[in-house]
């Protein structure tokens, strides 16, 4: 007699759930041909898709294939079930929002956000310092060098603080400055009536902040990539104009409505909330990153090893014969000039050259960094634009730091020449001069990581140490030179034009963002 066999695809009378589910089994007949078609037709039964679903939501056994033998064909899944599929597994997956997001552009917006909060408490003091001024009966001499003071903090901390990035990792370094500066700046009521021990506060802050930058350098010089640097490096340092904007528009409200101790004590505040809910970014990138743990512990366990000599292993005498770190150099001293005298004296410029009061002065303060976050957008996608369609990386830079030198300087002389203009006039020049300056975190800023990745953070430690001095004495000079000039023109304007003129001469001659090798054979 003729036989007929019906077979499964792979499995015969599969007693696994897995199986069961998602295989349903044929048993093993032998059929007459002559009847074949009638008892398929009679026995042959498909597979419910919702009957299983119900099965295993509720996580009952398949049915035992021995005790009911009818055979089941194959029925592929229904859209219902991968949709139900897909929407379980992808809520779960998708949260928090920010789950899925790259490890490098968390930590590039978490290190944006940690500059905010770096600016909101390097500006408190622009504000504050009108009503302690008043309070203590300080002349602008004394202000101007409670001011400088953190600046001397700042510029002892950038070496220490581009080494560290380099050995230890920007991320960690970070961490701890952001921690140390929003300390100090809580410390900063409690030691006002005491001037040492207020100097020491403020030194503390800038050492706390002298380090992020830094720190930031080395993050982005590990992570981004060229065509995408100019972006990171605008988005990150962008950070501080936003801060400037948030510090100057929230101290005068929080200063009149309680008092100026407590614009100390909420900024510090944000900052150690910053350095909390950095914790849990950590631990969740360790959870990511599990299979790496080991590896980031020996090559700690190594630094750790190797601290005491890695000092002596940078190749200090290479980066001093290169005139591209000198160009740096110089360059980074100029626009820290103009920048810090300006972000320390605005404030009180508006209030008594313009006679605006604290808040009118506060109001108008924001508008050069609210216009400079607009800006360092624009010039960021303008740089890495020209970048990407094959323009030298060299020219870019070139003509990104031009911008931001010769436009303040052009806008300060209209400032400072007595022609007649009204002070809003004056307002609205001099924002869009400092605004245009931001073009300067597509030029000098991103230098660091074009000629060295290696050794980015310290580089940028060299730089940023020389441009902490016009903090340390430009700001305190703008104070003695008001004081014996009376002068806003020349205690302000003046110097800053000159810097920004002769660095505009030196950037052009020597910048160059070729990427160099620093040996140790120099040394």
């Amino acid at each position: 007699m003729a036989r007929l066999t019906l077979r499964p695809h792979n499995h015969f009378f599969s007693s696994s759930p897995i199986h069961a589910h998602n295989q349903p089994f044929l048993s093993l007949y032998t059929i007459s041909p002559l009847h074949h078609h009638k008892l398929l037709k009679s026995r042959v039964k498909c597979s419910a898709s919702g009957t299983e679903r119900v099965r295993e939501s509720k996580k009952l056994p398949p049915k035992n294939p021995i005790e009911d033998p009818t055979p089941q064909l194959p029925v592929p899944s229904s859209d219902s079930q991968v949709l139900v599929t897909e929407t379980e597994t992808g809520s779960e997956q998708n949260w928090p929002p920010w789950k899925n997001i790259p490890q490098r552009y968390k930590l590039i917006g978490a290190t944006s956000l940690a500059f905010v909060i770096c600016n909101m408490d390097k500006v408190n003091l622009s504000i504050a310092i009108i009503p302690m001024s008043h309070q203590f009966g300080w002349s602008s001499s004394v202000a101007g060098l409670v001011q400088s003071s953190f600046f001397w903090g700042y510029a002892l901390s950038q070496l220490p603080g581009g080494w560290l990035s380099k050995i230890f990792g920007g991320r960690k370094v970070l961490e701890i400055g952001v921690f140390t500066w929003s300390f100090a700046t809580a410390l900063v009521p409690l030691l006002a009536g005491f001037m040492p021990g207020l100097i020491f506060s403020r030194i503390l802050v800038g050492i706390g902040e002298g380090v992020s930058p830094s720190a930031a350098t080395d993050l982005i010089a590990r992570t981004i990539p060229v065509k995408e640097r100019s972006r990171a490096v605008g988005f990150v340092f962008g950070g501080l104009s936003l801060g400037s904007v948030l510090g100057l528009l929230l101290a005068p409200p929080i200063i009149q409505t309680f008092n100026w101790e407590s614009v100390f004590y909420l900024f510090g505040l944000l900052g150690v909330g910053w350095f909390v809910g950095f914790q849990f970014l950590n631990k969740e990138e360790v959870s990511y990153e599990g299979n790496e743990i080991s590896t980031s512990h020996k090559s700690e366990k190594a630094t750790q090893e190797e601290l005491g000599n890695s000092l002596k292993e940078i190749p200090w005498k290479s980066f001093f014969q290169s005139s591209a770190v000198w160009a740096m150099i110089y360059t980074h001293f100029c626009g820290s000039w103009g920048h810090y005298t300006c972000l320390s004296w605005l404030p009180t410029y508006f209030s008594e050259a313009l006679s605006l009061n604290l808040t009118e002065a506060a109001w108008v303060s924001i508008l050069p960094p609210l216009a400079s976050i607009v800006v360092t957008s624009l010039a960021s996608q303008f740089a890495d634009y020209l970048i990407t369609n094959g323009v030298e990386t060299t020219t870019v830079r070139k003509i990104c730091q031009t911008i931001a030198f010769v436009s303040p300087a052009i806008c300060m002389t209209l400032s400072s020449v007595d022609i007649g203009l009204p002070p809003w006039e004056i307002v609205g020049i001099l924002t869009a001069g400092l605004a245009l300056s931001s073009f300067a975190l597509s030029g000098l800023y991103c230098t660091h990581q074009d000629i060295s990745p290696e050794y980015a953070s310290i580089l940028l430690g060299i730089t940023n140490t020389v441009g902490a001095v016009p903090g340390i004495i430009g700001v305190a000079l703008t104070g003695f030179l008001l004081d014996s000039t009376h002068s806003w023109t020349m205690s302000l304007f003046v110097p800053s034009i000159f810097f920004y003129l002769t660095g505009t001469v030196v950037w052009l001659a020597f910048a160059s963002s070729e990427p160099q090798t620093f040996t140790k054979e120099d040394s």
